[in-house]
């Protein structure tokens, strides 16, 4: 095992150890027809996260699959006091594909915690999560830790049929009220969403809102949380190459203080203040 240390993004102050360790494969099952679950046992050391950071995984070499750069993967359950680290994907390309063909019992090179994660604030006591398909993923570990600090938590679950929506059963064993919308149905509409957000603000409040996965999200909370004046966070994906903020691969566009200005998502992020995000 390796470790080494980078120091923590502006509104942190301590330096954030990142290790280099061999995992040990527990289970990596399908889902459904898209997504698989990856089951890591995993040592003490890394199992120190927050919700919202990420792992960047060596992806395994095969006949047919040569990925040669690490995946990013973020978080979707910590578990220390069963050494366990959890990830959700989807199999799109040469590194997810490879990653598929792990099975139980091999190892995996992982590289982290990294990243800043969500944060809940003292008198942030009701919290809304809004995420798409694997988005929901990003969100689980911060609907856990919602939980534990016992705050009040809705989650809209998005996907295009119902078949694919993922982590109900996991929201709702956490207590969280549940509103599924879909494609097919036509309730993902970002009209009816708009409503159903209007409506919850309106009965009980809304003190933070949550988001990941999805551009036309994004720009709806970003309308809604200037005119109700709700602070939010979003977790971004990016292409990665290092991880660690040395390579900028991963620098975009943020809107500051009447600026634009450029951050690394994999060191200032991967979450940041909703309204200072630049849609896609």
């Amino acid at each position: 095992m390796s470790v080494v240390t980078f120091p923590k993004s502006p509104v942190q102050t301590e330096m954030t150890p990142v290790f280099e360790v061999s995992c040990t494969v527990k289970r990596n099952d399908p889902v459904n027809g898209e997504y698989r679950q990856l089951v890591l046992y995993a040592p003490q050391s890394i199992l120190d996260c927050a919700p919202g950071q990420f792992f960047h995984l060596l992806c395994p070499i095969t006949e047919q699959l040569q990925p040669f750069l690490r995946r990013p993967m973020s978080i979707y359950g910590f578990y220390p006091e069963k050494g366990e680290l959890h990830f959700l994907y989807k199999v799109t390309g040469e590194g997810t594909s490879a990653l598929a063909t792990l099975t139980a019992g091999q190892s995996l090179n992982v590289l982290g915690p990294l990243g800043h994660g969500f944060d809940i604030l003292p008198d942030w006591q009701n919290l809304l999560l809004v995420a798409r398909g694997v988005g929901l993923a990003t969100l689980a570990p911060l609907a856990l830790q919602a939980h534990r600090l016992g705050r009040n938590l809705t989650a809209i679950c998005s996907a295009r049929s119902e078949d694919m929506l993922m982590s109900l059963d996991y929201f709702r064993d956490l207590g969280a009220e549940i509103i599924p919308i879909t494609d097919d149905n036509g309730s993902s509409d970002m009209a009816n969403l708009r409503h159903i957000i209007e409506a919850k603000i309106a009965d009980t409040g809304i003190d933070a809102m949550y988001t990941c996965g999805s551009n036309r999200i994004l720009k709806l909370l970003q309308t809604l949380g200037e005119i109700h004046n709700i602070p939010g966070q979003i977790a971004l994906e990016q292409q990665m190459a290092c991880g660690i903020g040395m390579c900028q691969c991963c620098v975009r566009a943020f809107r500051r203080d009447g600026k634009t200005v450029n951050e690394r998502v994999c060191r200032e992020g991967p979450v940041f203040d909703l309204q200072e995000a630049i849609g896609w």
